[in-house]
C-alpha cells in the first residue's frame, strides 16, 4: 500500500530575505583552506600521473590504467 502526503503535511521553508544592498558572505576560512589543500593535492596527482605516462612511453593502455589506479589509491609512486 502506498502513501501520498497531502500538501498541508509539507513544511514550507522560505529563505530569509536579506535587505536590498546587503552583501552575501563568501565561504568561511575553513572551507577556503580545505579547497586550497584539495586543489593542491589534485594538481600534485595530475603531475604524478603525467610523469608516469611519460615514463611508459605516453601509451594509455588498460594495464597502465590499472597501475595508475593502484598507485593513486596506495600512494606508492616509487617505481
Amino acid at each position: 500500500m502506498s502513501y501520498a502526503p497531502r500538501p498541508s503535511e509539507f513544511l514550507h521553508c522560505r529563505e530569509s530575505q536579506a535587505p536590498r544592498g546587503a552583501v552575501r558572505a563568501g565561504p568561511g576560512l575553513l572551507r577556503r583552506i580545505f579547497d586550497a589543500i584539495f586543489q593542491s593535492r589534485q594538481k600534485q596527482a595530475e603531475r604524478m600521473v603525467a610523469a608516469y605516462l611519460e615514463r611508459t612511453g605516453g601509451r594509455f593502455t588498460d594495464a597502465i590504467e590499472r597501475q595508475l589506479t593502484d598507485r593513486l589509491i596506495s600512494g606508492d609512486w616509487r617505481h
